[in-house]
């Protein structure tokens, strides 16, 4: 068998697909229905021209509400970072207040995963204080 001959590489086939279907696809993927990865498999289209279609074809309203998108999760990620230190915040008060009084208003009051972080927050508090 003689290798130096190299065999060619072979492209894979796909079929043409009508500017309806493009535009719907392009529809699908700005509206979060679908992602790139699935419709290249349902529809049996390269994700690399589907990514081209979406450059070519998307309308000005679609490429905008895409960069909203990342906006708004951007928004929301720091929106949830924010409540997070300020739920630390309020922890370490209501700890230091259960601490001074020696009442466990947490356990009464709050639900059972937060009372648990409060108490986590006094034995730390008291491991530091001797």
């Amino acid at each position: 068998m003689d290798t130096s001959k190299k065999q060619p590489c072979r492209k894979k086939n796909y079929n043409k697909v009508g500017f309806e279907l493009k535009l719907f696809i392009i529809d699908q993927i700005h509206n979060g229905r679908i992602s790139v990865n699935y419709a290249a498999k349902k529809y049996d289209i390269s994700r690399a021209t589907i990514q081209y279609w979406i450059k070519k074809y998307s309308t000005l309203e679609q490429k905008k509400l895409g960069m909203s998108k990342q906006d708004e999760i951007k928004k929301l990620k720091e929106k949830i970072e924010e409540l997070e230190f300020v739920k630390d915040f309020q922890q370490d008060v209501i700890a230091d207040m259960e601490l001074i009084t020696g009442v466990d208003m947490s356990k009464k009051s709050l639900p059972k995963t937060l009372a648990k972080e409060i108490e986590k927050k006094k034995q730390n508090r008291l491991k530091e204080n001797g």
